[in-house]
Parts: structure tokens; sequence; C-alpha cells
């Protein structure tokens, strides 16, 4: 296994490999042999990003330069983030300048220009540069970053690297250092593009505001096809994020920013939106050239073939060669699985295409099928304008739709729904509203009820008399936009696969540009699996009925000019609605609802939806619910009258959220929001700890709605096709410890969800849409196998009965496990409940599961306890301790919680400062050795953290003799029993050091430099305590007086501090013989201080 400096060194040659410069951060730093920079305050290469601004713009004057310079260097707005956006902005658009020329055609002998600092569209053209050993001062103490990317002399990148050897530093390790860098030097970060964690195994990709699930793996190098197999994911980010034309590429168009007014998100795209985009756009370029241009295939050269860096595999080049045809208008389906982010792909996809010079300005047309979906995607595009360069617009209404296509020459983004392009009633034709040829429609979730291309017969009935008066031909919505925007290209992006018989949409899109399915999701963390719960409650329907109005429904249902058909199927819904909303039948549903999401609670903590058929059924069962769970219902609102006329918005745990009318009843009206109170519902529903749990919907929030807390949906409507499953993503979106979504089945779609497998099957998605609750079960009832083995010749049976006293006998069983390929029994342990906890979470509410409940809760137990009373694997980060925390069902076995092993073994947890005899005489005398060395092990590292951390003698003596002792026991190389004893002789001495410490009469400070001047011999010998101790105080106080916020990594200063501790060492005439050690050891001390030391100041 290689070590963390190796894995440095190995990046680095990685990045020359792929076009970078380096040099090493020692040698540019102020103190170095070629500086570029006169304070480590400074982080930017100003020297480097003024060459760059000269040779990018080489009109400029070198005053002007400098005022680039200045500007780029001293970002002003208060936050990180805002100096983020700022600063990016700048890289994208350029830097407005003045200057003073005498051709100026203004007249005043000014001029005005955006200066690029960056070069897009040639990367050679920049200057590529990687760091190592970059020290920054920082508001506490000097940081020291492993790799820093600059281009141009900007700090664009951090990479941060843990030791792959190290068990305890992985890459999470790394995640949390950048958070300290954000507080500490956030200089350095304020120009940062993206963030790398690495551990050499595993490498994640993250923007300045990600979470812990939003640091990604890159698994791609040249484009979504081209991922090989290596050895350290590290090298796939630096060869593949890394490679400078896509970098370049990736932070012009692939990176957003998000203010809701309460806070700023960055959000930069996945490796699967980066070359997805790249692709769609490459795709639609060619789709939408002039056929009968004799130079277009030498003109569309660069994006037939792809850059410089696309590695064409067999597919892309047939498709692009052949499907691809110039003008064909066809620019594909964009199918990336729901949850994936397919509004920032399209958000990218816009930006990138409006920046085509082949595209000359184009006009992007954005088409939803519905209100609700149009503003939402509205408002995400909003937010992304600053990769747009211009504001998106949006059509309320069929007329301003028109205006806005006939009167626009050129550019702009238009949004607008579907039903929009119907014709007006003397129209038999839609009239043809831009004939331009860069006009592209950018579909969301296109299907066959929208693009159906067949004609129908329509009947024309007067509006007095209701009687059929004539007859016409009616077409689908994609014949209406064709005719509007006749010679318009068309890419549809959907989160589900077309349906292989589907030929009308097909017909107007054309084939898949990129497919990122649901296994791929899964595997890469971007979403969690989704698993299936049949609930079914019973309906006095036959099966089939309700399996063909599901598909009547989805095919009729939303298609506005079918009026005989669409009455048709009301009718029989109407039926259904008053079968499911029955009285006795939603009192069983309401019963079940709140024991299933209580069970499921009790294993992971989340949020549910509930999916009614009507409004009226979603109140009706909002009242049945809460007669259960009155506590749930929060405030009621009543008029002056005291009536209850509605429910306060802002607390309660369950809520409607519906549309209404003024003509609504009473009931209905109780639980109508209006827009504001709805946005407040909305961020209450996704705040986890807001006690808004469950929420019930008929339409509303089932697309385009992303809640990541929320685990689990109850499904109660009919619903087919591409509705049912945009609706079940939902649950499907990464939250902390969440290991899946449930979805639970009361009015029977599960026939659907197969017939949803088929399409993906037949588009050759990898995954499935769902997996059955059985399944979890079945891995559950696997692991339950595997931990009773580790449990052979240990019984605990008894555990319902006598769960407290048997758990530091099972605590002390697992620890004496011996070890097996390389892991010990506590750590096979561990890793095996994490597998329990996971598959009961996603099954715990199934009868088969009930069984394991309890002995679940006692094994658990025991997990918590060695967790909170042993030293554990650093990687069980939080939220996995507050999973085990939780798995301690209902107080079924511990009602106080974690378990304390001290209080379980007959001992009073001691301060180890103080320890007595006695109770270093009850461990000896412990039955249970494993644990006794285990409760030793964790109380003396303990106090070493605490008690030496400040004092770096103490602590490597301390932590390499506990080391020594544990390697011995873990090779069983001595028996248990004597390991003990050497911890309760460690103890002990543990214990006279701190006397020895008081008997000398100095401070903390100057007790540690006192060891490390007596870590000498031939010190103590000729020189005694006393003087030693006179040379400690004296030092103390000398370097405390000479350290600054930067001493660290100036090495002037640090040079000045070595000759005056060389000094020091002389007047008192120290030996010489050790001298130099002395020296260094001194400063390590120093260093170990700084920190508080420099928070003193």
């Amino acid at each position: 296994m290689i070590t963390e400096d190796q894995l440095e060194q190995l990046s680095l040659d990685w990045f020359r490999e792929a076009g970078w410069d380096y040099t090493n951060g020692v040698d540019i730093s102020p103190d170095g042999d070629d500086p570029e920079r006169d304070d480590y305050r400074v982080v930017v290469l100003k020297d480097r990003l003024a060459e760059a601004v000269a040779r990018l713009n080489p009109d400029l004057p070198r005053s002007a330069v400098d005022d680039v310079v200045h500007v780029v260097a001293n970002p002003d707005h208060p936050s990180l983030e805002q100096n983020n956006r700022a600063l990016h902005r700048l890289y994208t658009n350029g830097v407005k300048v003045e200057y003073s020329t005498s051709d100026s055609d203004e007249g005043d002998g000014k001029e005005t220009i955006f200066a690029q600092i960056i070069d897009f569209q040639n990367p050679d053209n920049n200057d590529l540069l990687v760091v190592n050993q970059f020290n920054v001062a920082g508001t506490k103490q000097a940081r020291r970053p492993d790799v820093v990317v600059f281009v141009n002399g900007l700090p664009l990148a951090v990479v941060e690297l843990k030791n792959p050897a190290d068990e305890s530093a992985d890459v999470w390790k790394a995640y949390s250092q950048l958070q300290t860098y954000k507080d500490e030097i956030s200089d350095l970060l304020a120009y940062n593009v993206a963030l790398v964690i690495s551990d050499g195994i595993t490498a994640r990709v993250g923007s300045l505001t990600a979470n812990q699930e939003r640091f990604m793996p890159w698994n791609t190098i040249k484009n979504e096809d081209h991922r090989p197999l290596l050895e350290y994911q590290l090298e796939k980010v630096v060869r593949g994020f890394f490679d400078p034309e896509l970098f370049l590429d990736y932070m012009r168009s692939f990176v957003l920013f998000e203010d809701d007014g309460d806070s700023l998100i960055k959000k930069i795209a996945g490796y699967h939106q980066f070359h997805g985009v790249r692709e769609a756009v490459r795709a639609t370029v060619v789709a939408s050239a002039d056929p009968d241009d004799d130079q277009v295939r030498e003109k569309l050269g660069a994006y037939q073939v792809g850059s410089r860096n696309q590695v064409p595999t067999a597919a892309n080049a047939e498709r692009l060669m052949n499907e691809l045809q110039p003008g064909s208008r066809k620019a594909g389906v964009f199918w990336h699985t729901q949850g994936s982010g397919k509004s920032i792909s399209m958000c990218c996809y816009a930006g990138k295409l409006l920046q085509q010079p082949a595209m000359k300005n184009p006009t992007l047309v954005v088409v939803t099928d519905r209100n609700e979906l149009d503003g939402q995607l509205y408002q995400q595009f909003c937010m992304a304008k600053d990769l747009l360069k211009q504001t998106p617009e949006q059509a309320n209404n069929r007329e301003e739709l028109r205006e806005m296509l006939a009167s626009r020459e050129s550019g702009g983004v238009i949004f607008t729904t579907v039903q929009k392009f119907s014709l007006l009633d003397n129209e038999n034709d839609h009239p043809a509203l831009c004939d331009r040829s860069n006009v592209v429609v950018i579909s969301d979730e296109a299907h066959r009820s929208q693009y159906g291309t067949k004609a129908r017969l329509k009947q024309i009935k007067d509006k007095e008399t209701g009687e059929v008066v004539d007859a016409k031909y009616v077409f689908g919505f994609a014949k209406h936009m064709r005719d509007a925007l006749p010679n318009a290209s068309f890419i549809g992006f959907t989160g589900t696969p077309i349906d292989k018989e589907d030929k009308d949409t097909r017909g107007v899109f054309g084939d898949y540009v990129s497919i990122y399915d649901i296994q791929d999701a899964v595997d890469d963390g971007a979403t969690v699996p989704i698993y299936y719960e049949s609930r079914l409650v019973k309906i006095d329907i036959n099966r089939a009925q309700i399996d063909e109005l599901n598909k009547d429904v989805d095919e009729v249902i939303e298609d506005e000019e079918d009026v005989a058909s669409r009455e048709r199927v009301k009718s029989r819904w109407t039926q259904l609605r008053e079968l499911v909303g029955a009285g006795p039948r939603l009192a069983e549903v309401a019963a079940d609802v709140v024991e299933h999401f209580e069970k499921r609670n009790a294993s992971v903590e989340g949020k549910a939806m509930f999916v009614g058929m009507s409004r009226q059924i979603c109140v009706s069962l909002f009242d049945e619910i809460i007669k259960l769970r009155p506590q749930w219902a929060g405030t009621k609102i009543t008029n002056d009258k005291g009536k209850a006329v509605g429910y306060n918005h802002d607390d309660g745990a369950i809520r409607i959220i519906m549309t209404g009318s003024a003509t609504d009843k009473a009931e209905l009206q109780q639980h109508v929001y209006t827009k504001r109170e709805k946005k407040r519902l909305e961020k209450r529903f996704k705040d986890p700890n807001d006690p808004l749990k469950i929420v019930i919907v008929r339409d509303m929030w089932l697309t385009g709605f992303d809640a990541p807390c929320c685990h689990t949906m109850y499904v109660d409507k009919p619903m087919s096709g591409h509705n049912l499953m945009q609706a079940i993503a939902r649950v499907n979106r990464v939250f902390k410890d969440k290991p899946g979504g449930v979805v639970v089945d009361y009015i029977g779609i599960g026939s659907e969800l197969k017939a949803a497998l088929k399409t993906y099957t037949d588009a050759k998605g990898k995954g499935q849409p769902t997996l059955r609750a059985e399944e979890a079960l079945s891995v559950l009832q696997e692991k339950m196998d595997a931990v009773r083995g580790l449990f052979h010749g240990f019984d605990y049976s008894d555990y319902c009965d006598n769960a407290l006293q048997l758990l530091p006998p099972a605590a002390n069983h697992i620890l004496g496990l011996e070890e097996q390929n390389g892991k010990t029994g506590k750590q096979r342990f561990l890793d095996i409940m994490a597998s329990v906890s996971k598959s009961y979470s996603l099954c715990s509410t199934l009868d088969e599961a009930a069984q394991y409940h309890r002995e679940i809760a006692f094994l658990s137990a025991v997990r918590a306890a060695i967790v909170k009373n042993t030293t554990v694997d650093q990687k069980l980060v939080q939220d996995q301790k507050n999973s085990a925390m939780k798995q301690i069902l209902d107080n079924a076995v511990v009602s106080e919680g974690v378990v304390d092993v001290f209080s379980l073994a007959n001992l009073d947890k001691p301060n180890i400062g103080l320890l007595s005899d006695e109770f270093l005489e009850d461990v000896h005398n412990m039955p249970l050795k494993n644990l006794a060395v285990e409760l030793l092990e964790k109380l003396l590292r303990d106090e070493i953290r605490g008690r030496s951390s400040r004092n770096v003698v103490q602590e490597k003596a301390y932590t390499d003799r506990l080391i020594a002792t544990l390697r011995k026991y873990h090779n069983r190389s001595i028996e248990t029993a004597q390991v003990i004893e050497e911890l309760i002789t460690m103890a002990k001495d543990f214990k006279d050091r701190l006397k020895r410490d008081e008997v000398l009469g100095l401070n903390g400070d100057e007790i540690a430099f006192y060891d490390a001047l007596s870590n000498n011999e031939s010190a103590v010998r000729e020189l005694g305590d006393a003087t030693l101790k006179k040379i400690a105080v004296e030092i103390t106080e000398k370097l405390r007086a000479s350290t600054s916020v930067d001493w660290q990594v100036r090495e002037s200063v640090r040079a000045k501090l070595r000759n005056l501790v060389r000094r020091l060492l002389r007047k008192y005439k120290y030996p010489p013989d050790q001298a130099i050690e002395a020296i260094e050891l001194v400063m390590k001390q120093a260093e170990a201080l700084a920190v508080d030391w420099t928070n003193e100041q």
C-alpha cells in the first residue's frame, strides 16, 4: 500500500502527463528560491496572471493590465460564496476595464472592454500549473493543501489527499479538511471551481458548497463510454476531469449558482451530465446544419468526430455519420434516470448550445406538458442566467407565445407548455411563426400523448344545443409545433426510457443521444434504489379494470382534444374514485399508513408522501389519520365566529398540498393554501429537522419536486408509464445514511411497474426501476445468519429477558475474535451490522421481518456499546452512528440508549488523571478480559489525546508504547492478561508523570519544552533539572513573543527562531552532541503550540 506522499507524487506525474506544468510550492513561496508571491496570505500568482492578461488582450496597456490583476486579486464581497460567484463571472465574462487610447472612436480618448483572463477556445494558450506544498497563512494557523491547480495564476482547484495505508484517514477526513480550509483559508477557496478528495483508491469531486452526499465519483476520461479500469480512482479524476480542454470546458459551461434568497448554492455537473451534454450539443449542431451546404461536413468536422480528446466508439461513430445527418432536425433523446440532475443538464445544455458559433445565436424553446413543470423549470433556468448570459422568458398564453416566436430575429430562451401550440377555433393548421433553422425545441419528459402525429376525427358541437354539427381531422401537438417552427430541431430530455413501440416520439426526436440508467446512478451514489411493498387494501372492482384504466388515463385524460374519450374515462374514473374513497376502506388505509410510517421512521428517519385519487379522498384520509394521531394536526385557524377554516402552514406533522377554487366546499377549503404558504410548506417538508413529516397530494409535487429526506411514498391512485416512474422517483434522492426509498402500493400498481421494467429492459437500461422489499428481507436473513456465525460458541438466546446482563459478555466475545483477512472481529461485526441496519430499514414493515425486531435491537445495542466504549474504525461517520442508535428500536431492549459498558461491568467510569489503584485492580480482576483491553485502550487514547496533544514528546512516547502493546495483542503473540498488565502499568506511569509535572512547578507549555530538551540523556546528566527548567522557561517566553500567524510557513522567520533557540542552548552550554536534534524537536513543539499562542495574541 502506498503512502500519502507517494500518492501525491503519483498524482503530480498524472498531471504532468495530462499537459500541466509542475513546481514545488516551497520554491515559489515568499522565502523560496523563485518567489512568485510576496506574502503567505496571497493566493494568486500575480505575475502569471498579468502575463496571461497581456497575452490574451494584446491591445491593453500595462496600466490596464495592472487594473485587471488588481480586480481579480482583490474580491470584496462579504462571504466566501459570493466572492466565488463574482470571480466565476470574471472567468467567463471577462473583467471590465477602461483605458486611455489615442485611437478611440469615442472621441474622449477612453475605451472600455471586457478583458479575458482565460482562453477557453485554445487550452494551450493558458498557463497550466499544479503546485504541491503550497503554504497559506490562515486565520488560526498556516495550512498546506496537498495539490493546488492553477490556470493563469488563479487557484481553480484543490486536491486533498489522505494516506491510503491508514484506515483511519479515509476520503471523508479529506472532506473535513476542506471544511477547515473554508473557515481558515477562505481566500484560496474563493477562486475555486471544484474540490477533489481522495485516499487513492476512492476519489470524489464536489463544489464549494457541496455536502458529503454531493461529492461524486468521476468515472470517465475522454467521453461517457471511455471508462478504463484503473487501480486508483484519482487517476481517472486527473486524466479525465483535469484534462486541460475538458476542465476549461467544464468551468465555462457546467457550473451554476442558485440563490434562493436565503443561501447561495454552487452546483457543478457530474461526469454523466458533462459528457452527455457535450454529446447532445454536438448532435444538435449537426442536426441543425444546412444539408444543402456542400462544405457542411468540413464545417462540422469538429462536431462529428468530437474534440481532440474524444475517443470515438463504434456506436458514436455510426450514430454521428448515419443518424445525425445534417438537417435531420432530430437532435436525439437525452435519457438520464430520475434524480440524477436532469434539470441541471438542461441548463448546461442550453448554456453551451448558446455559445456555439455554428448555431448563430439560436432561439431555444423549452416545452413542458403542464404549468407546474413549466414554472419549476423556468425558475431553475432563471437561477442559471449567468450561464445562459440572458434571462429566460415565459409565455403566459397562446397569443403571447405566438408573438414571442414571430417577432424574434435571433436569440432568446422561451418557456411554454405544449398545449399553447393548440389551434384557434377557426384554424385547421397552425401558422408558421419562425422559419429559422437555428431554433431548437427542448422538450422535458416527451411522451406519446404530447407528440402524436396521427390524425383523429373530432366532432364539432353547437355551443347552445350541444348537437354535432360538423367534424374535422385534428393532429397531435407535434404537428402543430412543426407547422409553427418548420425548420426547428428537437431534443427530448427524459428520466424514463421511450417505449419501444412509441414510434411518434422517436419520429420527432430520433434515437438516444446519452443514457445514464438506474444502475449507473445507484453505483455512483447519485440516487438510492427504490423498493416496492404491496399492501393492497380491498376494492370492489376487477383487477383487470384498474389495469385498463391506468393505460386509458395516461393515453387520454391529458389529451384536451379527444373530448369523447376523455368523458368516457372520466366516468369510469369517477366510479373507481367512489370505491377507493369509501369510508371504511380509507379508515383501514389510514391505520396502516400510521403504523407503517412509525415503524419505518423507527429504523431510518425521514418523510413520506401519500398520493390520493382525488382532493376529496386526500381530505378524508387526512381526517382519518388525525383521528388516530390528533397531535399531528397542529394549529387550527378559526374565523371570528370560532369556526375552523383552515390549518396553520407553519406547524403540524401532516398537511395536504392541492389546488383549490372559490367554489370548493368548506372541508376542502380548509386545506387550500396561498402560493406563499405553499412555498413555506415546501421549505418545511424539505427540511429534515422540521416536524412536517407527511404530505398528502393528488398531482402536485409528483414531478420536478426534490426533497432528499423523503424516503417513503404511499400510492393509492392508478398510475402507469412515465407518470408512475416520475412519481415514485420522489423517494430515490440521496440523503445522509438513507439506504433506499420505499413505495407502498395500496391500489395495485405492481403490473404497471412490471410494464415499466419491460420498457426499461427494451431500452437496454441496466438496473431495475424498483426492487421488491422481499429482496431486502432476503439480504437481512443472509446477514443475520452471518452475524449469528460470529457469535458461535456464545449463547445470547436469552436477549429478550436478560439483555443488560448479556451486553458485556457479548461485546467481550466479539472483541476476542481472531483477525481474518486483515480484519479484526470487531471490524467484521461492525461491517455486518451496517448491512443488517440497512436491509432492516428497507423491510422492517414486512410481517416476516418482525421476528428479527428484538434480536436486531439487542445486536444494535452491542454495536452501539462497542462504538461508544471502544476505539472503532474512524470511517464510522456521525450519520452512521445515528443510524446505529435508531436501531435500538422503540426502547425494546435498552431503555437508557447507548449502554455504558463501564457501569454494566460494575466499574465506575474514572478520570484517568485520578486513576486509583482500586480501579486498576478492578480492571485487572475483570472476567471479560477482551473488554478490559478495549476499555483501557480507549481510556489511554482519550487521555493521550486530551492531555498530551500539546506535548509532542509525551504524545509520541505514549502513542508508540500503546501501539506496540496492541500490536502484540492483535497478533496474539502475548496473552490477553499480559496485555492488561502492560496497559495498567502504562496507566500508572501516566499518573506518575502527571505528579512529576506538578513537582517541577512549570506550566503546561514550559513542561512541553522541558520534555523536548530532556529527551537527550547527556543533557539531563550534564545540566540537571534546574538548568533545563530555566532553558524551558526562557525558550517558552521568547518563542511565544516571536511567533506570528504565518510563522510556520515563512522560512525566514523559522530560520530566525532556530537561531534564537541555538543561541539559548549555547548560552546554557547545552551538550552539542544532540543540539541539532534538540532544536528540531523544540521547533516541532513550537508548531504544536502555535495555534493557541496565535489565538492568545
